[in-house]
């Protein structure tokens, strides 16, 4: 792999809830390109499912955890883990989340929006911060390098009814990537944020749902067609290597070319 220009061998990249949809997607470009991948996720089933998918795809290495993002100490001692294994972190995506679930902000019950907001937020965010505190370690040793992932949406420019929750969490950590952008840029640690369009994932509500939503969506999409957690592999590759070592601060739409069209 060492002839590529996405060359990510040697690398660790720890992907959330890295075991289905988008952040399996991403971790399987990382894997192609010989990179080593440790997976967060809470289902064991569905964790070793992936790593076997990820080894099976060219990956050096792959361990999962099972780790509850929505837990600051479950995030602080999944790193203890990932580091003790790995030795090295050069990748983190920020990828954890869940469906937004309401139509209307007044079906939304109050522990509903703190749940979401732990999670896709809180847990973003300590995931995020406490992955930058070992590339900055690792740079002041002399190494420096390293990349923030967070996973956005279109939420980030559009409103949508019923997702305040959504959009709450995702703005925030959009956010909090751009500060880290700047503050950790002398050390070589660059934090960037993908924001994906409408990809059909397992939180889509099934098979015959998602060919349902592909078939009324995607005519209205610039490609013509709605997205899958391949479309990810490329950005993935790309952000875990030294090709992006230039690119930070920066909100990259995954999205068939919805925004613009819009």
């Amino acid at each position: 792999m060492a002839d590529k220009l996405f060359d990510c061998s040697g690398k660790t990249t720890l992907v959330t809830g890295g075991n289905g949809g988008i952040g399996l997607g991403f971790a399987k470009g990382i894997a192609k390109m010989g990179g080593d991948i440790a997976i967060w996720a809470r289902n064991e089933e569905k964790n070793a499912a992936a790593r076997q998918e990820l080894l099976d795809v060219g990956a050096g290495r792959v361990e999962t955890y099972v780790v509850d993002v929505s837990s600051e100490k479950n995030i602080v001692d999944g790193y203890d883990r990932l580091m003790a294994d790995f030795g090295r972190l050069d990748c983190v995506f920020a990828n954890s989340g869940g469906p937004p679930g309401f139509n209307s902000v007044f079906d939304m019950p109050t522990e509903a929006w703190h749940s979401f907001l732990d999670v896709a937020m809180h847990g973003a965010f300590h995931t995020l911060r406490e992955g930058a505190r070992h590339m900055v370690a690792r740079a002041e040793g002399g190494e420096p390098g390293g990349s923030l992932v967070a996973c956005g949406s279109l939420s980030l420019f559009r409103g949508m009814p019923g997702k305040q929750n959504y959009s709450a969490a995702k703005c925030a950590v959009a956010g909090i990537t751009r500060c880290m952008a700047v503050e950790f840029g002398k050390y070589g640690i660059r934090a960037n944020v993908v924001a994906p369009g409408l990809i059909m994932t397992p939180m889509m509500g099934g098979e015959a749902n998602e060919k349902a939503m592909a078939e009324m969506f995607g005519p209205k999409v610039p490609v013509g067609r709605v997205g899958y957690p391949e479309d990810f592999e490329g950005i993935g590759a790309f952000l875990c290597s030294d090709a992006s070592s230039f690119l930070t601060g920066q909100t990259i739409t995954i999205d068939g070319g919805d925004m613009v069209s819009s």
